[in-house]
């Protein structure tokens, strides 16, 4: 885990020495894994960030402001009550463990001055924010706890509250370097250094123990040496040294594709030049640069994965209609041949008799070759020739009805990929609300008792960006705002674009009576294939045409046009212009 004790120990000196004595003036909970806790003092207002989320458990300060839930949730409610108003007057931290303590002061309902504490354990998928009050008794738990999940460690309201099982680990603060290396030499079983190192010192990442294996130079395939024990022992000395001065160094690792794959709190050595690196100012504008992007996305995902799972389970109903219908279509296009049978038997019907099974006759739409006709005993001789051309009606009925079925089914798959694809571009709560009234408007979800009769719903705009040579572009978030953007909002001269035959947004460039430029358009197709299902691929296909080209047709779905006169261009996806 990037988020180790030591930088921990790094945030909480950063929290004490920015908000000690800062009241509580706010708490939300903007899902169920984080708590946002704003805090106001003389030193300004900061929003601490608390996120027990398996994969990027953290606490820092944040400048982000997560969309909060209309009704809060009960824990949320539950730390207003007890919580508000209160002053932050310590912060505790056991050795080098991932555990923090947040001690308040808070006033409870009698007016009476009482001591809180709120837990904050940073523990991977086991992490956990619980608040204890003065006699250490836990008041409750974000994650609780029970009998069914754990039997050695509950976590429930009016129990005793306990520090989570003890690893056997040194701290690096109170422990000999000796023993440090001693102890990881002493790990049984053939280990790697680094893995050594950390499962035998508290409160560094793999990261960490990677670079002092680095620093000493041994490498994977060779023994440790005593000289290599005396470097590793003066490395973890000047380490300890670091951390007990107040030394600090934070800074991300970025691969060359630009995207960050881990952190630590000191100069990192052992990626040379595989990966550049990013310093920061502090801690939490480093945790917040790192985990924010990626949380946003599981956030918008979270919240929105009732509407992926209805999209995919329409998906799979309309491919499966299509299926049977298109065998279904597959077998009525023999229907010429019942049409020719019924021919054949109009022409021969002196021959037949009612009790026949099936009658040869020639086949004078082949050569008169000898044919055997199947015919029904119980029917006459005209019913068996009606059965024959009535059959033939049938099977023509079916073609048609099955082709506009199909069709229809078919444009439906491809608005649901189009609603999927929306889902995915996600940034913010409202977003998903539009998407999900628009559902409730073509009846794919129920619309709820609140929303029912209420008009004035708050929709987001379009994007907007500036092409470097001045141009404005608006681009849709949804298949309601495109149709918005390219058939009520824009003129009839400016420049409408789309990935080509790719699931996207409309984009917009405004002309403002102004001829645009080649370097608007492209900029503008950059957009385009970035706001697509073609986000992550390169040389993507972009339309474009003057807004007058493009129309919808009469009961199409949101989203859904027509255009023509459009010219193409090839881009790479691209959101900065």
């Amino acid at each position: 885990m990037a988020f180790d004790g030591v930088m921990l120990h790094y945030v909480k000196e950063e929290i004490k020495e920015n908000s000690i004595d800062a009241r509580v003036s706010q708490i939300h909970q903007p899902n169920r894994d984080e708590i946002v806790i704003a805090l106001r003092s003389k030193n300004g207002n900061k929003k601490l960030l608390i996120s027990t989320r398996a994969n990027s458990p953290r606490v820092c300060f944040t400048e982000h402001s997560p969309e909060n839930p209309a009704t809060p949730p009960m824990l949320c409610m539950l730390l207003r009550k007890r919580l508000g108003g209160a002053k932050l007057v310590d912060i505790r931290q056991p050795e080098l463990e991932r555990i923090l303590f947040l001690d308040f002061i808070a006033t409870n309902e009698l007016g009476d001055r009482v001591n809180l504490s709120l837990c904050v354990e940073i523990m991977g998928k086991y992490s956990n924010i619980i608040l204890v009050d003065e006699n250490d008794n836990i008041v409750d738990a974000l994650k609780r706890v029970d009998f069914t999940m754990s039997t050695q460690r509950l976590v429930l309201p009016n129990i005793r509250y306990e520090l989570p099982p003890k690893q056997d680990k040194l701290c690096i603060l109170t422990s000999n370097s000796r023993e440090i290396v001693q102890k990881s030499l002493d790990t049984p079983g053939e280990m790697k250094l680094s893995k050594a190192l950390l499962s035998a010192m508290q409160g560094i990442s793999p990261i960490i123990a990677r670079e002092l294996e680095y620093q000493i130079g041994v490498e994977s395939n060779r023994e440790v040496t005593v000289v290599d024990k005396v470097k590793l022992i003066e490395k973890i000395d000047k380490l300890r040294e670091y951390i007990i001065e107040g030394k600090s160094c934070p800074t991300m690792m970025i691969k060359p594709d630009g995207k960050p794959f881990d952190i630590a709190f000191a100069d990192i050595m052992q990626y040379g030049e595989m990966a550049s690196k990013k310093r920061f100012l502090s801690f939490s504008q480093m945790l917040d640069s790192f985990y924010y992007e990626r949380d946003k996305a599981e956030r918008i995902k979270v919240k929105g994965q009732d509407l992926f799972r209805l999209c995919s389970n329409i998906k799979d109903k309309l491919a499966r209609k299509i299926a049977v219908q298109q065998r279904e279509l597959s077998e009525s296009l023999n229907r010429e041949e019942l049409r020719k049978k019924g021919d054949l038997l109009q022409a021969n019907i002196y021959r037949m008799v009612r009790g026949q099974s099936f009658i040869e006759v020639e086949d004078y739409y082949n050569d008169n070759e000898k044919i055997k006709i199947k015919l029904s005993p119980t029917l006459n001789p005209s019913q068996n020739v009606q059965k024959y051309y009535k059959d033939y009606r049938r099977a023509k009925t079916r073609e048609e009805m099955l082709t506009v079925q199909i069709k229809k089914a078919q444009e439906e798959l491809e608005y649901i990929d189009s609603v999927q694809e929306s889902l995915s571009r996600c940034e913010s709560e409202r977003e998903l609300s539009e998407i999900r009234l628009e559902l409730a408007e073509e009846g794919y979800v129920r619309q709820s008792a609140g929303s029912k009769g209420n008009k004035k719903v708050k929709t987001l705009p379009p994007k907007e960006y500036k092409s470097s040579d001045g141009f404005t572009i608006y681009v849709g978030r949804n298949n309601k705002q495109n149709d918005k953007l390219t058939l009520k909002t824009a003129r009839n001269y400016d420049m409408w674009l789309h990935t080509k035959d790719i699931h996207g947004s409309h984009v917009i460039i405004v002309s403002d009576n102004r001829e645009i430029s080649d370097t608007a358009i492209k900029e503008a197709a950059s957009l385009a294939a970035y706001n697509s299902k073609a986000k992550e691929s390169t040389n993507v296909p972009v339309d474009y045409t003057i807004v007058k080209n493009v129309s919808k047709p009469r009961g199409a779905k949101p989203g859904m046009v027509i255009y023509v006169k459009n010219k193409t261009v090839y881009v790479n996806p691209k959101e900065t212009i």
